[in-house]
């Protein structure tokens, strides 16, 4: 089953998600595909690092403009990115690089960018790549304060936006958090979707490390 990665904002761990969550899937003898339809912010060759660990965790033999199709250079959110390169992101690129990896691979997990209502072009949000591609979402929830009403809220409007919910990750962003189990324990009374995994905080970017956390989400997808 194919996924759709998305989080409560920006910086809070859905590339370690989602790279753990493709080697996990990869160890269980899949060939998986990550992909990172739209991201902003590159290196000086003009490619977005998160878009490049997503690649290094694929099969091999994919394109990076197969799992990156719209990339842009400045850092900000991606319609204001795109309008300072006279730019436009265009859904049809986006449906065509997906077809291509379904095609190349067994499962496909891609990850979004910022939060869950992030604008990409006029009548076209972050939230309608999962819409349009009929995708289950799995939701990231960065455990800091103020992680409560930015989960609740993002979840209710996946919910709300027609998505199927498959689940939520609790990924640990602060450490010197004192409340990071009461936050989490709050999020489970209040979220139907089950919490799919617990990611303590790692000090460095670790798939290998993530992937240890992510059985259930993994069974999730496994099974479906």
């Amino acid at each position: 089953m194919n996924v759709f990665i998305a989080g409560t904002d920006t910086e809070i761990g859905k590339t370690g998600a989602t790279c753990g969550l493709l080697k996990a899937l990869s160890n269980r003898g899949h060939r998986v595909a990550g992909m990172k339809p739209v991201a902003a912010g590159t290196t000086g060759d003009g490619l977005n690092p998160d878009a490049i660990a997503l690649l290094r965790s694929s099969c091999p033999g994919l394109l990076y403009e197969w799992v990156n199709p719209c990339v842009f250079q400045a850092p900000t959110a991606p319609n204001i990115a795109a309008d300072l390169e006279g730019r436009k992101i265009v859904w049809e690129a986006i449906e065509a690089a997906y077809r291509i990896l379904s095609a190349n691979a067994d499962l496909v997990v891609l990850e979004g960018i910022g939060g869950w209502r992030v604008p990409l072009a006029p009548g076209l949000f972050a939230s309608d790549i999962p819409k349009r591609l009929g995708l289950p979402v799995v939701l990231v929830s960065g455990i800091r304060l103020g992680a409560v009403n930015h989960t609740l809220l993002t979840a209710e409007a996946i919910e709300r936006d027609g998505c199927r919910l498959l689940g939520w990750l609790a990924n640990v962003i602060d450490p010197a958090y004192p409340y990071t189990m009461a936050t989490i324990e709050t999020l489970k009374r209040h979220i139907t979707a089950p919490c799919l995994g617990e990611i303590p905080w790692l000090a460095k970017f670790d798939p290998g490390m993530i992937t240890a956390h992510l059985t259930a989400l993994t069974d999730a997808i496994d099974v479906c």
